[in-house]
């Protein structure tokens, strides 16, 4: 397929954010998208063009059975130069999800080569301060119009890119976090692991309820016997005891998060115990009362780490190493930045230039 690109006129394209420290995170998008179709059993149409609203048939069987997959990923640009962050595994996990979502797979090396296309095509959009980036939305949807409960013949690939500043309004300080034992997110057997929308939508009344308690984000337990730690609505847990840190496992729950994966190899480089097992409630709150939990945190795409500083659970607070950032949360955070922003050593091939 050859990619198509139609670029918005410079009298028509948008101003620029003054101040992207201060933007809303996922308010503001850039003046292009990329765009492709697959019909008749393949992919078409591959084109950045303007960004514009999309048009769909009433009976688009996105609307009425769910079948949505999207990813999130960033672009940074730091001293003139700008970067992905293991874009590749991105896409893979896409793929994933659209196996599970009976959706059609994408061609990574295909879709790389588009996103790095679309991103050079925005570059001015991309700030470069520190806690900023460029993010950046794929997203497939089933369009086929079509009433009756089987997967779509027809899709849409899109990717729309946007600049943010931090995703938590309270920047690098630590959360409060409300852990729900009455609503669940996900089971076993089921779709917890995809990126797929119905998990989003299932998150938002628990989500509610701890932004009215004064909470940023969820904890979910599990769904059988809401015993066990899974993850917030956006982010992978992690948990430092004395001699270990610890992450729920991937039993079909949870998403495989890239940032997840990135925190084990260097946690593990750094010589430090990693244990992806079943972490109950429990051990969490009566370690933060014993002291043998040391730091709690949160590890994903949109804040790439962010500690948590106290939990409310059935009503009592447990405040976790005296409501400050730990040594290793920080430490973390900052080997992690620094890669993706070109501006650490890259061992891993993680960082791909633009």
């Amino acid at each position: 397929m050859n990619l198509k690109v139609e670029l918005v006129p410079p009298v028509r394209r948008k101003p620029k954010p003054k101040d992207p420290l201060k933007l809303p995170f996922g308010s503001t998008f850039t003046d292009h998208m990329f765009t492709m179709r697959y019909r008749n059993s393949e992919w078409s149409d591959p084109q950045i063009g303007p960004y514009q609203p999309l048009s769909l048939d009433p009976a688009a069987m996105c609307l009425h059975y769910g079948q949505g997959i999207f990813e999130g990923m960033k672009a940074y640009r730091r001293a003139g130069k700008v970067y992905l962050f293991r874009p590749r595994d991105n896409i893979m996990r896409l793929n994933d999800s659209a196996k599970r979502m009976v959706m059609p797979e994408v061609d990574v090396d295909f879709v790389l080569g588009c996103l790095k296309e679309l991103v050079k095509t925005e570059r001015d959009w991309i700030p470069d301060l520190p806690g900023t980036s460029l993010y950046i939305r794929p997203t497939m949807i089933a369009v086929e119009p079509k009433l009756g409960v089987r997967a779509s013949l027809e899709y849409l690939f899109y990717i729309i890119v946007g600049p943010v500043g931090p995703y938590f309004p309270e920047g690098f300080n630590p959360l409060k976090i409300m852990v729900s034992d009455k609503y669940v997110r996900a089971v076993r057997g089921g779709v917890g692991f995809s990126k797929t929308m119905g998990n989003y939508a299932a998150s938002l009344l628990g989500g509610k309820e701890a932004s009215d308690a004064g909470c940023s984000q969820v904890l979910w337990l599990d769904a059988i016997e809401r015993k066990y730690v899974e993850e917030t609505s956006t982010m992978n847990v992690f948990v430092k005891f004395d001699k270990e840190l610890a992450t729920p496992p991937l039993d079909g729950t949870i998403l495989p998060g890239i940032t997840r994966h990135s925190v084990i190899r260097i946690a593990k480089d750094w010589n430090l115990t990693v244990n992806e097992r079943r972490v109950s409630i429990d051990e969490i709150a009566d370690g933060t009362k014993s002291g043998k939990v040391k730091e709690l945190f949160g590890a994903g795409t949109a804040a790439t780490i962010a500690p948590i500083g106290e939990l409310l659970y059935q009503g009592k607070s447990y405040v976790v190493s005296g409501g400050k950032t730990g040594d290793l949360t920080r430490r973390l955070y900052d080997e992690l930045t620094a890669l993706q922003c070109g501006e650490g050593k890259d061992k891993y091939g993680w960082v791909v230039s633009v």
